[in-house]
């Protein structure tokens, strides 16, 4: 036998010594562990065997220790009572979110994580750590918990799970339009300015349109500016720097002010899947189920 495996028998062996004591008797300790009294009485002679000293009197009515069952004890007891203290700091952390949530998730999406995790503020164990860039980060090297991501999802290394989707709209500025012209139909849009994100699949873009009557069509595009930060993309289309595909939550403002105008309100882009991202396979903590759960309600209640 390894000595890996006599260690593990010793302190099974000191558990159950403590338990003993614990319990008053052989047959309560049996009782509490789900075994029978010989099971236990034989386990406690083999610790006794390996210590070379007898540990208790038993009598018909009651167990006394022994003085080396007097020194023995304590520390025992002490290891029981530490391993049940991490079983119980394991059961908080599986069933009540608490430590630190990192959460990545794209820049434009603040108002909605504050909407969504609201559920979650009264967990006061819980720390909020948010990592928000338009450019999807690697989950593993900054240990992230979860991420939301938008649009196709293909990382066969990720747990991917759709949460709902966002509208999109087609728009610029009432400048850009004025200086080069409305496009009227969507094939017109590939001779215009664009404004994106940096590339994911290729430095063009596809566009997928729905129009009058169920039309359809996809329109190929070369961006003009590229650019990390969708905040950055806005202003770029509210100066006048071409067309920009934004979100119909991030550009309502100034779609309501003027300053942004829709283009081609007949044809509309194809919503954009979101989707909650985990790095591991196995077992969430509470955290993460929580904050799972938080956002899925929230984007059923949104009708996404």
């Amino acid at each position: 036998m390894s000595d890996a495996q006599n260690l593990a028998d010793k302190l099974r062996r000191m558990a159950l010594f403590a338990e003993i004591v614990d319990s008053g008797s052989i047959s309560a300790a049996a009782r509490r562990l789900g075994s029978t009294p010989s099971a236990v009485s034989q386990q406690l002679r083999a610790l006794e065997h390996s210590l070379g000293l007898v540990l208790l009197h038993r009598s018909t009515r009651r167990l006394t220790l022994t003085e080396a069952g007097e020194r023995y004890h304590p520390a025992c007891a002490a290891m029981l009572a530490q391993a049940r203290s991490a079983d119980l700091a394991l059961e908080r952390l599986r069933d009540e979110p608490e430590g630190e949530l990192r959460l990545a998730a794209p820049i434009g999406f603040g108002e909605l994580i504050a909407s969504a995790l609201e559920p979650l503020r009264r967990h006061a164990r819980l720390q909020l750590h948010l990592l928000l860039d338009d450019t999807p980060i690697d989950l593993i090297a900054e240990r992230v918990d979860l991420a939301l991501r938008v649009g196709r999802f293909s990382d066969s290394a990720l747990v991917a799970r759709r949460l709902g989707e966002l509208q999109r709209v087609l728009c610029a500025s009432p400048r850009y339009l004025a200086e080069r012209g409305w496009p009227r139909q969507p094939d017109e849009l590939t001779g215009h300015d664009w404004l994106a994100l940096p590339p994911r699949g290729g430095p063009v873009e596809t566009l997928a349109f729905q129009g009058p009557q169920g039309a359809r069509t996809e329109v190929r595009v070369a961006p003009r500016v590229r650019a990390s930060q969708v905040t950055v993309l806005q202003a770029l289309a509210l100066a006048g720097w071409g067309l920009y595909v934004g979100m119909v939550d991030d550009v309502r403002a100034a779609m309501d002010a003027g300053q942004l105008v829709p283009v081609l309100p007949d044809w509309h882009l194809e919503p954009a899947a979101v989707f909650a991202v985990t790095p591991r396979r196995d077992e969430q903590p509470a955290k993460v189920r929580h904050a799972l759960a938080a956002l899925q309600a929230h984007f059923v209640a949104r009708g996404g």
